[in-house]
Protein backbone atom coordinates (compact mmCIF):
# COMPACT_ATOMS: atom_id res chain seq x y z
CA UNK A 1 0.00 0.00 0.00
CA UNK A 2 2.80 2.36 0.93
CA UNK A 3 4.66 1.51 -2.29
CA UNK A 4 1.64 2.47 -4.39
CA UNK A 5 1.16 5.67 -2.41
CA UNK A 6 4.84 6.61 -2.75
CA UNK A 7 4.74 5.93 -6.49
CA UNK A 8 1.70 8.18 -6.90
CA UNK A 9 3.35 10.91 -4.83
CA UNK A 10 6.53 10.78 -6.91
CA UNK A 11 4.51 10.84 -10.13
CA UNK A 12 2.55 13.85 -8.88
CA UNK A 13 5.76 15.70 -7.97
CA UNK A 14 7.26 14.84 -11.38
CA UNK A 15 4.28 16.25 -13.28
CA UNK A 16 4.30 19.36 -11.08
CA UNK A 17 7.99 20.01 -11.71
CA UNK A 18 7.77 19.09 -15.40
CA UNK A 19 5.31 21.85 -16.31
CA UNK A 20 6.23 24.27 -19.08
CA UNK A 21 6.60 27.93 -18.12
CA UNK A 22 4.38 30.45 -19.88
CA UNK A 23 5.94 33.94 -19.90
CA UNK A 24 3.71 36.95 -20.58
CA UNK A 25 5.60 39.95 -21.99
CA UNK A 26 3.74 43.19 -21.29
CA UNK A 27 4.13 46.91 -20.74
CA UNK A 28 2.69 48.80 -17.81
CA UNK A 29 -0.64 50.36 -18.74
CA UNK A 30 0.36 53.88 -17.66
CA UNK A 31 -0.40 56.98 -19.70
CA UNK A 32 2.42 57.61 -22.20
CA UNK A 33 4.09 54.35 -21.10
CA UNK A 34 2.51 52.01 -23.62
CA UNK A 35 1.04 51.78 -27.10
CA UNK A 36 2.98 54.76 -28.47
CA UNK A 37 1.72 54.34 -32.04
CA UNK A 38 -1.89 53.95 -30.93
CA UNK A 39 -1.53 56.93 -28.56
CA UNK A 40 -0.81 59.21 -31.52
CA UNK A 41 -4.08 58.14 -33.13
CA UNK A 42 -6.56 58.01 -30.24
CA UNK A 43 -4.76 59.67 -27.33
CA UNK A 44 -2.58 58.35 -24.52
CA UNK A 45 -5.46 57.87 -22.03
CA UNK A 46 -7.52 55.66 -24.34
CA UNK A 47 -4.43 53.76 -25.46
CA UNK A 48 -3.53 53.03 -21.82
CA UNK A 49 -7.05 51.75 -21.15
CA UNK A 50 -6.81 49.42 -24.11
CA UNK A 51 -3.43 48.15 -22.91
CA UNK A 52 -4.91 47.41 -19.48
CA UNK A 53 -7.81 45.46 -21.01
CA UNK A 54 -5.53 43.45 -23.26
CA UNK A 55 -3.16 42.60 -20.42
CA UNK A 56 -6.00 41.60 -18.09
CA UNK A 57 -7.52 39.37 -20.77
CA UNK A 58 -4.20 37.62 -21.47
CA UNK A 59 -3.59 37.06 -17.77
CA UNK A 60 -7.09 35.62 -17.31
CA UNK A 61 -6.53 33.09 -20.12
CA UNK A 62 -3.06 32.18 -18.81
CA UNK A 63 -4.35 31.78 -15.24
CA UNK A 64 -6.90 29.24 -16.46
CA UNK A 65 -4.05 27.25 -17.98
CA UNK A 66 -2.16 27.46 -14.69
CA UNK A 67 -5.20 26.51 -12.61
CA UNK A 68 -5.58 23.30 -14.60
CA UNK A 69 -1.93 22.45 -13.94
CA UNK A 70 -0.86 22.72 -17.58
CA UNK A 71 1.81 25.42 -17.09
CA UNK A 72 3.34 27.87 -14.65
CA UNK A 73 2.71 31.53 -15.43
CA UNK A 74 5.29 34.30 -15.20
CA UNK A 75 4.88 37.97 -16.15
CA UNK A 76 7.77 40.02 -17.53
CA UNK A 77 6.87 43.70 -17.37
CA UNK A 78 8.34 46.97 -18.62
CA UNK A 79 7.56 50.58 -17.76
CA UNK A 80 7.17 50.21 -13.98
CA UNK A 81 9.44 49.59 -11.00
CA UNK A 82 9.73 46.02 -9.77
CA UNK A 83 8.38 46.84 -6.28
CA UNK A 84 5.19 48.34 -7.72
CA UNK A 85 5.04 45.54 -10.29
CA UNK A 86 5.07 42.88 -7.57
CA UNK A 87 2.20 44.61 -5.77
CA UNK A 88 0.18 44.78 -8.98
CA UNK A 89 1.01 41.15 -9.85
CA UNK A 90 -0.15 40.00 -6.42
CA UNK A 91 -3.52 41.66 -7.00
CA UNK A 92 -3.81 39.67 -10.25
CA UNK A 93 -2.88 36.38 -8.61
CA UNK A 94 0.51 36.27 -10.34
CA UNK A 95 3.27 34.80 -8.17
CA UNK A 96 6.21 35.09 -10.57
CA UNK A 97 7.08 38.51 -12.01
CA UNK A 98 10.25 40.02 -13.39
CA UNK A 99 11.42 43.21 -15.07
CA UNK A 100 12.11 42.90 -18.80
CA UNK A 101 15.29 44.95 -18.48
CA UNK A 102 17.06 47.04 -21.10
CA UNK A 103 17.77 46.29 -24.76
CA UNK A 104 15.95 45.32 -27.92
CA UNK A 105 12.95 43.03 -27.93
CA UNK A 106 15.24 40.14 -28.81
CA UNK A 107 17.52 40.92 -25.87
CA UNK A 108 14.56 41.14 -23.50
CA UNK A 109 13.14 37.85 -24.73
CA UNK A 110 16.50 36.10 -24.51
CA UNK A 111 16.91 37.41 -20.95
CA UNK A 112 13.56 35.94 -19.88
CA UNK A 113 14.32 32.58 -21.49
CA UNK A 114 17.72 32.52 -19.78
CA UNK A 115 16.41 33.50 -16.34
CA UNK A 116 13.54 31.02 -16.46
CA UNK A 117 15.61 28.20 -17.91
CA UNK A 118 18.44 28.40 -15.40
CA UNK A 119 16.16 28.93 -12.42
CA UNK A 120 14.21 25.79 -13.30
CA UNK A 121 17.33 23.78 -14.06
CA UNK A 122 19.10 24.71 -10.82
CA UNK A 123 16.10 24.35 -8.51
CA UNK A 124 14.49 21.24 -10.02
CA UNK A 125 17.19 19.69 -12.24
CA UNK A 126 14.57 19.58 -15.00
CA UNK A 127 14.77 21.41 -18.32
CA UNK A 128 11.15 22.36 -18.97
CA UNK A 129 9.66 23.81 -22.17
CA UNK A 130 9.28 27.60 -22.19
CA UNK A 131 6.66 29.61 -24.07
CA UNK A 132 6.56 33.36 -24.46
CA UNK A 133 3.58 35.43 -25.58
CA UNK A 134 2.72 39.11 -25.87
CA UNK A 135 -0.37 40.84 -24.50
CA UNK A 136 -1.68 42.51 -27.66
CA UNK A 137 -4.24 39.90 -28.68
CA UNK A 138 -7.93 40.20 -27.79
CA UNK A 139 -8.44 36.89 -29.59
CA UNK A 140 -5.94 34.87 -27.52
CA UNK A 141 -7.74 31.83 -26.16
CA UNK A 142 -7.40 28.80 -23.92
CA UNK A 143 -7.28 26.63 -27.03
CA UNK A 144 -4.35 28.61 -28.50
CA UNK A 145 -2.20 28.07 -25.43
CA UNK A 146 -3.09 24.42 -24.83
CA UNK A 147 -2.41 23.71 -28.51
CA UNK A 148 1.05 25.32 -28.25
CA UNK A 149 1.84 23.34 -25.08
CA UNK A 150 0.74 20.10 -26.74
CA UNK A 151 2.84 20.78 -29.85
CA UNK A 152 6.00 21.14 -27.74
CA UNK A 153 5.57 17.54 -26.60
CA UNK A 154 6.66 16.36 -30.05
CA UNK A 155 8.18 19.43 -31.74
CA UNK A 156 11.26 21.50 -30.88
CA UNK A 157 9.64 24.87 -31.55
CA UNK A 158 6.17 26.33 -31.92
CA UNK A 159 5.57 29.74 -33.46
CA UNK A 160 2.44 31.87 -33.80
CA UNK A 161 2.76 34.22 -36.81
CA UNK A 162 1.19 37.68 -36.76
CA UNK A 163 -0.14 39.69 -39.70
CA UNK A 164 2.52 42.38 -39.28
CA UNK A 165 5.38 40.00 -40.07
CA UNK A 166 6.26 39.19 -36.47
CA UNK A 167 4.92 36.52 -34.15
CA UNK A 168 2.63 36.47 -31.13
CA UNK A 169 4.01 33.30 -29.52
CA UNK A 170 7.27 31.40 -29.47
CA UNK A 171 7.87 28.19 -27.57
CA UNK A 172 10.97 26.02 -27.24
CA UNK A 173 10.99 22.41 -26.07
CA UNK A 174 13.65 20.69 -23.98
CA UNK A 175 15.83 20.09 -27.05
CA UNK A 176 16.73 23.69 -27.98
CA UNK A 177 16.90 24.52 -24.27
CA UNK A 178 19.60 21.94 -23.52
CA UNK A 179 21.82 23.85 -23.90
CA UNK A 180 19.86 27.05 -24.51
CA UNK A 181 20.20 28.15 -28.13
CA UNK A 182 20.58 31.86 -28.87
CA UNK A 183 19.65 31.77 -32.56
CA UNK A 184 15.94 32.68 -32.04
CA UNK A 185 17.01 36.00 -30.48
CA UNK A 186 20.09 36.98 -32.48
CA UNK A 187 20.41 38.23 -36.05
CA UNK A 188 16.73 39.23 -36.22
CA UNK A 189 15.53 42.58 -37.59
CA UNK A 190 13.38 43.38 -34.55
CA UNK A 191 10.58 45.88 -35.09
CA UNK A 192 10.25 45.08 -38.80
CA UNK A 193 8.01 42.87 -40.93
CA UNK A 194 10.91 40.43 -41.39
CA UNK A 195 10.93 38.99 -37.84
CA UNK A 196 8.85 35.89 -38.57
CA UNK A 197 10.56 35.20 -41.91
CA UNK A 198 14.06 35.49 -40.42
CA UNK A 199 13.13 33.34 -37.42
CA UNK A 200 11.89 30.55 -39.72
CA UNK A 201 15.03 30.82 -41.84
CA UNK A 202 17.22 30.45 -38.74
CA UNK A 203 15.11 27.53 -37.51
CA UNK A 204 15.63 25.73 -40.83
CA UNK A 205 19.35 26.56 -40.79
CA UNK A 206 19.62 25.03 -37.30
CA UNK A 207 17.55 21.99 -38.38
CA UNK A 208 14.81 22.74 -35.86
CA UNK A 209 11.61 20.70 -36.12
CA UNK A 210 8.86 23.32 -35.72
CA UNK A 211 5.13 23.80 -36.16
CA UNK A 212 3.11 26.95 -36.78
CA UNK A 213 -0.05 28.11 -35.05
CA UNK A 214 -2.87 30.19 -36.50
CA UNK A 215 -1.90 33.63 -37.79
CA UNK A 216 -3.25 36.41 -35.56
CA UNK A 217 -3.34 40.19 -35.56
CA UNK A 218 -1.53 42.24 -32.89
CA UNK A 219 -3.28 45.46 -31.89
CA UNK A 220 -0.73 48.25 -32.30
CA UNK A 221 -2.48 50.82 -34.49
CA UNK A 222 -6.06 51.88 -35.16
CA UNK A 223 -6.14 49.91 -38.41
CA UNK A 224 -5.43 46.73 -36.44
CA UNK A 225 -8.75 47.11 -34.63
CA UNK A 226 -10.91 46.77 -37.75
CA UNK A 227 -12.02 43.16 -37.06
CA UNK A 228 -13.34 44.17 -33.63
CA UNK A 229 -15.00 47.49 -34.46
CA UNK A 230 -18.69 48.20 -34.97
CA UNK A 231 -18.57 50.54 -37.96
CA UNK A 232 -22.17 51.70 -37.49
CA UNK A 233 -21.30 53.25 -34.13
CA UNK A 234 -17.59 53.88 -34.56
CA UNK A 235 -16.37 57.50 -34.81
CA UNK A 236 -12.72 58.36 -35.22
CA UNK A 237 -12.20 60.24 -31.97
CA UNK A 238 -10.51 59.44 -28.68
CA UNK A 239 -13.58 60.40 -26.67
CA UNK A 240 -15.88 57.90 -28.37
CA UNK A 241 -13.41 55.07 -29.00
CA UNK A 242 -13.82 51.88 -26.98
CA UNK A 243 -12.38 48.40 -27.34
Amino acid sequence: MNLVKNKRTKLKIFHKNNKPTLILMTRWHGINRCKSRLSKEIGAIQAAKIQEKLTSHTIAVAKKIEKEGLAEVKVAIDGIGIKAAKKWASSKGIKAIAAQGAGSLGTKMKRQFLMTHYKKTISQKIKNPILLIGTDLPSISYFDLTQAIEILKHKEMVLGPSDDGGYWLIGLSKGPLNPLSYWPFSGISWGTDQVFKETIQLASLNQIDYQLLQTKNDLDTLVDFSPWLDYKRFQLSASSYQL
